[in-house]
């Protein structure tokens, strides 16, 4: 499991790095290309960065649908828990089980619709638009990241049986920082 958690990780920091450096990219050549320096503004206005805003569109997808099964995994997606968190225990622990099975077998569902969908556009000959990569590849996001997302809810559900807990983000907590103090500290 450590090994698909870091690479859930590892996709969502690099897409979104990644879409990050395009962005301004993108941004700086079209500021700079109307700048009248003459060399220069020759040189940027033959480069093409047309497809730069799809791409990060695509990142950007890609990215929300595994963000949103990391979230499912450490307790940072969205809940509404208020009346849950005020039943008494043994009522709140059916509407726990019966909340995280609803979500697998909607991201469940929704990954099957997802790769049925694939599957019928891969048979076509459709690309995107300033990309020119088949469409198939765009929209599989939505099958791998709900079907991510099913397993992780499948894992919380695990977890929730054994041990009666729901992850819990800290948001005080900063990742990493903790490593840095005590490596500060033995220096």
């Amino acid at each position: 499991m450590k090994f698909l958690d870091r690479l859930e990780e590892w996709l969502i920091a690099t897409l979104m790095g990644a879409a990050t450096i395009l962005i301004f990219v993108a941004v700086l050549h079209r500021y700079l290309s109307g700048l009248p320096i003459p060399g220069l503004q020759d040189f940027l206005i033959q480069v093409n960065t047309s497809w730069a805003q799809e791409a990060c569109i695509y990142m950007f997808v890609w990215m929300a649908k595994f963000g949103a099964a990391y979230g499912v995994r450490t307790g940072i997606h969205v809940g509404v828990d208020v009346i849950i968190n005020r039943m008494s225990t043994p009522w709140r622990n059916k509407f726990v089980v019966f909340g995280l099975l609803a979500g697998a077998l909607f991201t469940g569902i929704i990954g099957t619709l997802g790769a049925n969908f694939v599957h019928h556009m891969a048979q076509t000959d459709q690309t995107s638009a300033d990309l020119e990569i088949p469409m198939w590849i765009v929209y599989l996001a939505v099958p791998l990241g709900s079907y991510l997302m099913c397993f992780r809810f499948l894992q919380v559900l695990v977890a929730f049986v054994k041990t009666g807990e729901l992850p819990k983000h800290d948001h005080s907590h900063v990742e990493g920082l903790d490593e840095e103090l005590d490596q500060g500290a033995k220096a």
